[in-house]
């Protein structure tokens, strides 16, 4: 049986995200160690969907090294968002190494970290 041929549709390739966190209250705040392998907010104004890929190189507070992820859109908040929330996805992070190890320093950077009032772009 042949395949049909591609309908001219191209299979878009991840966007890049650089997302570079200056101090540990905004790790805390983007943080999500809700989901399984862990995730991160990103601020954007484009517009994804659940499930998109994206490739996101991320810098720790004090850290010189950018871990890449390859990640997946978990959830979107919307532009004029309630609750005055930021615009932006939550990408989690792929069950692999690379990410396990990301996961747990940013656990050992928050290990101890009292959190101010200062509300989360989480859920």
């Amino acid at each position: 049986m042949k395949t049909p041929p591609n309908s001219g549709q191209r299979v878009p390739r991840p966007s890049v995200i650089q997302l570079a966190i200056k101090d540990l209250s905004a790790l805390a705040a983007a943080y999500m160690p809700i989901l399984m392998n862990g995730g991160i907010f990103i601020p954007t104004d484009r517009e994804y969907q659940l499930g998109d890929a994206v490739y996101v190189l991320i810098s720790l507070p004090d850290d010189p090294q950018r871990y890449p992820v390859a990640a997946k859109v978990a959830w979107v908040t919307p532009a004029r968002a309630t609750g005055g929330r930021t615009q932006g996805v939550g990408v989690r992070f792929p069950d692999d190494e690379k990410s396990t190890a990301l996961k747990t320093k940013i656990e050992d950077l928050l290990n101890g970290y009292v959190a101010t009032d200062r509300s989360t772009q989480t859920i």
